[in-house]
């Protein structure tokens, strides 16, 4: 079921962007066991609260802000060496994570309809395809090379989330929409820009994902894990972007909603 108090139509989507972690695949879990491995040395532990607010980030300014919360820990202890340790931990679970319920079903769907769609994840390509490579029959090959990075050069910028930026370069770059670039309110985003804008659809498990959506001038659906939602400061009520939709799964995603293509009655 939605959280939405009120069901309405949405607009008329015509592209469809996704994150990947935490969204199209149970990725989150293992960044939780592996930092909670290491840090359980120390005796330390990344509680939600804290996870919350690394969620979107790109991986140096996550790690800085973990590490931010236990300013105990030894000397040595940089974030290089947690970054190192990390990357060793999590590089022998990746080929075994799955999609998340409801994701095959939408992709394919999204896919048999020609509806255009690609993937925006602040992963490091090295990490997409350690993530992937095993999913490409069953869920990565329908984007068709599709896919924008964190580190694939393509954003001058190299700002992560809630910045716009991957949003609107990979709706540019892999999907060919006019969507220009800068944040919604700024002076150099044109009348036709913004409608372009309009017909894009996000799918987001991140607070900041949410607002990078929205400062893009997307649509937005949020999919966050039930743990965000029990976090106060954390929630999306605290920001003020706010996702057009909030689902507990993908499983409950209805596409004629949003002018999208009904899934074939079974």
């Amino acid at each position: 079921m939605t959280r939405d108090a009120v069901h309405k139509s949405k607009a008329k989507i015509e592209y469809v962007l996704f994150d990947m972690d935490g969204l199209l695949i149970d990725s989150e879990r293992v960044y939780t066991q592996v930092t909670n491995e290491i840090l359980a040395e120390y005796g330390k532990e990344m509680t939600w609260d804290i996870k919350a607010g690394l969620m979107g980030k790109p991986e140096r300014d996550a790690a800085t802000h973990l590490l931010s919360f236990f300013p105990d820990l030894p000397p040595e202890f940089t974030i290089d060496v947690y970054l190192q340790r990390r990357r060793v931990g999590q590089d022998a679970l990746w080929p075994h994570v799955q999609p998340l319920p409801g994701v095959l079903k939408l992709v394919k769907h999204l896919h048999k309809h020609g509806v255009p769609i690609a993937v925006a994840t602040g992963s490091q390509r090295r990490n997409y395809e350690l993530k992937s490579s095993h999913l490409m029959d069953a869920l990565f090959g329908y984007f068709g090379g599709r896919v924008v990075c964190a580190d694939d050069g393509l954003i001058k910028s190299g700002r992560g989330k809630p910045h716009p930026d991957i949003f609107l370069v990979t709706a540019t770059t892999c999907l060919k929409r006019g969507v220009g670039d800068g944040e919604i309110g700024e002076s150099i985003v044109t009348e036709e820009q913004l409608a372009e804008r309009a017909k894009g659809l996000v799918f987001e498990d991140a607070i900041p994902g949410v607002q990078a959506g929205k400062r893009a001038g997307m649509n937005v659906v949020w999919v966050p894990d039930p743990n965000l939602l029990t976090i106060g400061d954390n929630d999306a009520n605290s920001i003020l972007e706010k996702p057009d939709r909030t689902l507990t799964s993908l499983e409950d995603f209805k596409p004629e909603e949003w002018g999208l293509p009904p899934y074939d009655t079974e």
